[in-house]
């Protein structure tokens, strides 16, 4: 469609059909405990690749055979790079025989997928139990009727690494460079991001037992008046009893009714959570029948409030500075996958060098992440999985898929303390095109609903410096986010020129919008050893006067409320004349080592942040 005018009753029934499908998922974090029982299926997998489809034809689906195993959680593409895999885009098939204990019988079972880019389908005992689209989050399903408890199942799962038509990122191959005669901007493999394409199950494989009567899902919500609301979604009979217990002896009780039970509790001497003391309160959710525990769920609870007043961003009541970085799941050999190591070393590198924030860019990360967030205090923007989003190509189905992922992601991610803000997408409109302009409609449907599902976070979306500074969707954000590369990009090698430039947008932005403005990207590629006496790009110098560049003209600013350096450690791309291999933005190199950019920040964050009012 030349332009996106979506009509008010589609809206609208696109709300219907996503509520609906979205009420039937379970997206607590499963955990063992001693009446949930937990399998992880982690380790390897037999793996193989099937370009031509071949595994639909030949029913792999019931089980095959091959040579090769894969890691999970793990991205396919550098384990197996050996075997021609590294660049591999399509289909590729996972199998493992999972040993059911006897005591799951009478239970429901629950497969539940962390992650597979991007497609997916499921199989247990030969038989579909699932599919999947929607990017870099969690699905489940129910598998009890096609297994038995003291017997093996076996599992056997498609991923795709190829992105739909419909996606809320869009595909690209070498046909649409070469037809749109965009040839300088082709990658290997193709795509629009500037990540690369890495394909797997990216987070853990998990089966669960819960009883038939069960807790589904928990919302809190918390007031710096130590005020706790706690709603628990249960299956259950009316009538049921609802038990929530703090770790300070506080409890409330509730009855269920309509498949709910919601309390309020009033923390005695309420510890709020914030970077300086995140303090965490256990949650126990207990459901009772006839006087017994027939499940419970644990969790853990910051209290807080965020929000937006003015230009300025407040936690727990007091203006915040956001310093830190655009970060990506990104490792050697790993290539994407959950990696518990490299998380705890990542987090110490956040706190050597004084930063307090990230954007999960550009995809929501894996819970484990989130949680370790919630306990050190960091805070994080949650981005969906949407980046570049072509106007030229966007249609309701698009729409419909933009609000299936985010209702997925707030149900996954809303009681973390540490989540503050939803970032909607990333750089849309990357392409130029002039359709982007009309998208007015789009913007306010994504930014209304995501206000209507959350009320108590502030709602971002990446902007691209080629749209400017008028972009659509700033009319309908809390916080204005800007990705900016003058000095880089624009104004090679020519800071005094680009810090002008930046200067230029923030006042034009700040005039007309009157919102906080957080500058979300901004960072200069560095080769690790070079160096120069002048301003010379890719050296280790440059990069350090770059972002020093930057981050005093964004402290300065009066509407600014943060400073995201891009990236914090080098990732790795498709194939482009731009890149070596990495992106090499990173502070840090690929493996964590410190460039000389990362001891200036340092530095620069070891300073108390100048408040302009």
């Amino acid at each position: 469609m030349s332009s996106y005018n979506c009509d008010k009753s589609i809206i609208s029934a696109l709300f219907r059909a996503v509520k609906n499908n979205t009420g039937r998922m379970k997206l607590l974090k499963p955990q063992s405990n001693y009446l949930r029982d937990l399998i992880d299926c982690s380790g390897l997998w037999t793996f193989k690749a099937d370009p031509d489809d071949n595994g639909f034809k030949e029913n792999w689906a019931a089980g095959f055979t091959s040579d090769l195993d894969c890691a999970v959680p793990g991205s396919w593409n550098e384990q197996l790079q050996e075997y021609g895999l590294m660049n591999y885009v399509g289909g590729a098939w996972y199998q493992k025989d999972i040993a059911l204990p006897r005591d799951f019988s009478d239970r429901k079972i629950i497969l539940r997928v962390g992650s597979a880019d991007f497609q997916a389908k499921v199989w247990v005992n030969g038989h579909l139990v699932m599919e999947n689209d929607i990017l870099s989050l969690p699905f489940e399903g129910e598998i009890q009727k096609y297994v038995t408890p003291g017997t093996k199942a076996r599992l056997v799962i498609w991923v795709s690494n190829a992105l739909e038509a419909n996606s809320i990122t869009p595909p690209v191959e070498i046909e649409d460079y070469i037809r749109e005669d965009r040839i300088r901007e082709e990658q290997y493999p193709a795509t629009r991001p500037d990540f690369f394409p890495f394909g797997g199950l990216q987070r853990p494989v998990l089966i669960y037992s819960v009883a038939e009567d069960h807790i589904q899902d928990i919302t809190v919500r918390t007031t710096i008046k130590g005020l706790l609301s706690v709603t628990a979604k249960v299956a259950a009979q009316d009538g049921s009893n609802i038990v929530f217990r703090l770790c300070n002896g506080q409890s409330q009780q509730a009855i269920v009714s309509g498949g709910k039970a919601s309390a309020d509790i009033q923390i005695d001497a309420c510890r709020l959570w914030s970077p300086d003391d995140p303090f965490l309160y256990d949650l126990t959710v207990e459901l009772h029948r006839n006087g017994t525990i027939i499940d419970l769920y644990e969790t853990t609870v910051g209290v807080r409030e965020i929000y937006v007043k003015g230009e300025h961003l407040y936690l727990n009541g007091k203006k915040i500075f956001l310093r830190g970085f655009g970060k990506h799941e990104d490792f050697p050999i790993h290539g994407r996958g959950l990696n518990l190591p490299l998380m705890v070393k990542d987090f110490g590198l956040m706190d050597w060098i004084g930063a307090n924030s990230f954007r999960t860019s550009h995809y929501p990360y894996a819970e484990e992440i989130l949680e370790y967030a919630d306990r050190k205090g960091v805070l994080i923007i949650s981005e969906l999985p949407s980046v570049n989003l072509d106007f030229r190509h966007v249609t309701d189905e698009t729409l419909k898929k933009h609000l299936e992922t985010l209702e997925r992601q707030i149900i996954r991610d809303k009681n973390h303390p540490s989540v503050i803000m939803w970032s909607v997408a990333n750089e849309p409109g990357y392409l130029g095109e002039e359709e982007y302009h009309d998208s007015h409609e789009y913007w306010e449907t994504l930014c209304d609903r995501t206000r209507a599902l959350d009320p108590t976070r502030p709602v971002t979306m990446a902007n691209v410096g080629r749209v400017g500074t008028n972009d659509p969707a700033f009319n309908y954000v809390d916080v204005i986010s800007i990705n900016r590369y003058y000095g880089w990009y624009d104004m090679p090698g020519q800071l005094d020129r680009a810090g002008e430039r930046l200067q230029q947008e923030l006042d034009t932005i700040t005039e007309a919008f009157h919102k906080p403005i957080l500058v979300s990207e901004f960072g200069a590629d560095t080769v690790t050893g070079a160096h120069s006496t002048s301003d010379q790009m890719y050296t280790e110098e440059y990069q350090a006067k770059f972002i020093e560049t930057y981050c005093r003209i964004i402290e300065a600013h009066p509407a600014c409320i943060g400073a995201h350096v891009w990236n914090f450690a080098d990732f790795r791309t498709s194939q482009h004349h731009r890149r070596v291999i990495l992106n090499l933005k990173g502070v840090f190199t690929r493996t964590r080592d410190p460039k000389r950019a990362a001891f200036a920040l340092k530095d620069l964050w070891s300073l108390p942040y100048n408040d302009k009012t």
